[in-house]
């Protein structure tokens, strides 16, 4: 299939509309606004808002202005399924969002119903895309079972004995990136001694370390959020359970430092290239910084997110939602995040996982 190149909102390159702007088009973003995960919600929010006053400062999308509607469904899937159908009371065509796979995955069913386009910027387990109600669900993310082979290959060769305990939250993220894990460990010969479920949002994890301890377990792989990946370090470390902790990529919000402090030196995770360090990103990178923002983690998803969907209207010369179903699926779109070819399910064809380490407050690729 021969596919158009086309490029979103950046900073020096945005498509200005010849006429002037006399309507305006609804479009949202959606993530844990509020909640133990809201530092990621805060990412998202950050990259919407600079995405939508961009375009707007450049004449808007086919000459009408964007007005951003922003849902909070606290990485709850009930909560998420309201939000979504708020949305589309609220005449949203386009949903940059959620962040959770647990939330992506029941809303995509009132996206598909509804004519809604939705892009996750952050959703990685692979039923989002693969189990799909119908077209119009895309990720310009990775997926756990891609994330998860890094992380396997990496235990399985660094503790060919199997002292590893693989500890997962039971939601659809956390438990599918573990799952994953502990395939790709499998597949290399070991077998973790440990593939255990803990409860997200208590205080205490004391009993699970206790086992670690119990059981020599040399490396804990988390399949989970930074909230309680944090804790389980520090209580770990308070039993003098030195071993090596691995996780995904939520991870990335320097949230997680804030909980541990100096005992996070060391902890590693699987995300994907940085993209605060792509040249085509810097423009954007500089607007966020101009305002004092961070760009981090999936902050610049969002943006991207935007930009595929941006440079997919103008293409399809409408917001309707077959003709940009169509432009994005036939075409390949410049962003900060590099091209993004969307596949025949909604997943980008090139998507990454590197390991990352933190180390004196920052994280960095290793």
């Amino acid at each position: 299939m021969n596919r158009k190149m086309l490029t979103g909102v950046a900073l020096g390159a945005l498509m200005v509309a010849s006429a002037p702007a006399s309507a305006e088009i609804v479009i949202a973003v959606a993530g844990p606004m509020t909640g133990q995960y809201a530092s990621f919600g805060e990412q998202m929010k950050n990259g919407a808002e600079l995405a939508v006053e961009q375009i707007n400062a450049a004449g808007g999308v086919n000459g009408e202005m964007l007005r951003l509607v922003i849902g909070d469904d606290a990485c709850d899937p009930r909560q998420a399924v309201n939000v979504a159908n708020q949305f589309a009371g609220e005449g949203v065509v386009f949903v940059a969002g959620h962040f959770c796979s647990g939330s992506s995955i029941p809303a995509s069913a009132v996206y598909s119903e509804e004519g809604i386009i939705q892009i996750s910027p952050a959703s990685t387990n692979p039923a989002l895309t693969d189990d799909r109600p119908g077209p119009g669900i895309y990720r310009v993310c990775g997926r756990d079972d891609k994330q998860g082979v890094v992380a396997g290959d990496y235990l399985a060769t660094n503790f060919p004995d199997g002292d590893v305990a693989i500890l997962h939250d039971r939601t659809a993220y956390g438990q599918g990136l573990a799952e994953e894990t502990r395939k790709a460990m499998q597949a290399a010969g070991v077998e973790p001694k440990m593939f255990e479920a803990f409860t997200p949002g208590e205080r205490d994890y004391s009993a699970i370390v206790s086992r670690l301890n119990a059981e020599g377990i040399g490396a804990v792989y988390i399949g989970g959020y930074h909230t309680e990946a944090g804790l389980i370090l520090r209580q770990m470390r308070e039993q003098g359970l030195e071993a090596q902790m691995v996780s995904g990529d939520a991870l990335v919000t320097d949230e997680f430092w804030s909980i541990t402090g100096d005992l996070g030196n060391g902890v590693m995770m699987t995300f994907s290239p940085d993209p605060r360090k792509y040249e085509q990103a810097q423009e954007a990178v500089a607007a966020f910084e101009a305002k004092g923002i961070n760009p981090e983690g999936y902050t610049l998803y969002t943006y991207a997110a935007i930009q595929a969907w941006q440079a997919a209207v103008e293409s399809a010369g409408t917001i309707d939602f077959e003709p940009v179903v169509s432009a994005l699926d036939d075409t390949v779109f410049e962003t900060v995040l590099g091209e993004i070819d969307f596949n025949e399910v909604g997943d980008p064809t090139e998507a990454n996982y590197v390991w990352y380490v933190w180390e004196d407050g920052t994280y960095r690729e290793m």
